[in-house]
């Protein structure tokens, strides 16, 4: 495949994010929505990987033996409890200073990360060999070529491999909580990170993988409760999604 003059990367949003990369593991931060955020998705993965591959998730380490690409990993939320569950994790990030946040704090934990300032267009060019799991999750939305960039997420699976894509809905709805209400009233996140516009409805993401070698599930809603202070599985797919990718054999 040729990605030589070709990135989905977005410089503004690379910046954006760089600026916020000292707070990635503050729960109480500019990063809170992630951190109030993550039990619900780490379930989703968890249990959908469980189900892929057949692994039984009452034991400690269920994903041992499999590799793990987690794509757009800022300061490594994710890559973590990923890590604990088992997976041999790459972690990649196209910030330099997310990278620097991710791969000091996992050693402060003591776990063995691989951690990257990377792209997914420089790892297929690098013949970076496939992974069993890609986790693309809250990254679509913030590239330039979306399509592009889900294309080269699926080349990096392995043949009956597994991604997990997570992202905001581009509804009236979404743009009233997840712009006006999380960013300018509850002043969850700083005013500018998200672009409404570039949301991706699920019927896109079926668009741009129509004809690739792929299965998909989805998407799944997600919900946030402000009585309990927490995320839950829905039924609701109108701000917030999850979908799965399945990569034919």
């Amino acid at each position: 495949m040729d990605t030589a003059g070709h990135t989905s990367i977005d410089p503004a949003e690379v910046e954006r994010f760089s600026a916020m990369a000292a707070e990635w593991w503050d729960p109480t931060g500019k990063f809170k929505p992630l951190h109030l955020f993550n039990p619900v998705r780490l379930g989703f993965i968890r249990d959908e990987a469980a189900r892929r591959f057949g692994r039984d998730i009452s034991q400690p380490r269920p994903f041992e033996g499999m590799r793990l690409l987690d794509i757009g990993c800022g300061g490594g939320l994710l890559c973590e409890p990923m890590t604990r569950l088992g997976f041999a994790v790459t972690g990649v990030d196209a910030s330099e200073r997310n990278i620097g946040v991710a791969r000091a704090h996992a050693e402060q934990q003591g776990l063995d990360i691989d951690y990257r300032a990377d792209t997914a267009e420089a790892l297929l060019l690098q013949g970076e060999p496939p992974f069993d799991v890609v986790l693309n999750m809250e990254v679509i939305e913030h590239v330039a070529d979306p399509e592009r960039f889900l294309k080269d997420c699926v080349k990096l699976l392995r043949p009956g491999g597994m991604m997990i894509v997570a992202t905001l809905n581009r509804t009236l709805k979404a743009h009233a909580l997840a712009v006006v209400g999380a960013e300018y009233v509850l002043r969850w996140l700083p005013p500018g990170t998200h672009d409404w516009k570039k949301f991706i409805k699920p019927v896109e993401i079926l668009r741009f993988l129509h004809g690739e070698p792929v299965s998909i599930a989805g998407p799944f809603g997600v919900s946030y409760d402000p009585l309990s202070g927490r995320w839950a599985p829905s039924r609701d797919t109108g701000v917030n999604y999850m979908m799965t990718v399945d990569r034919l054999q």
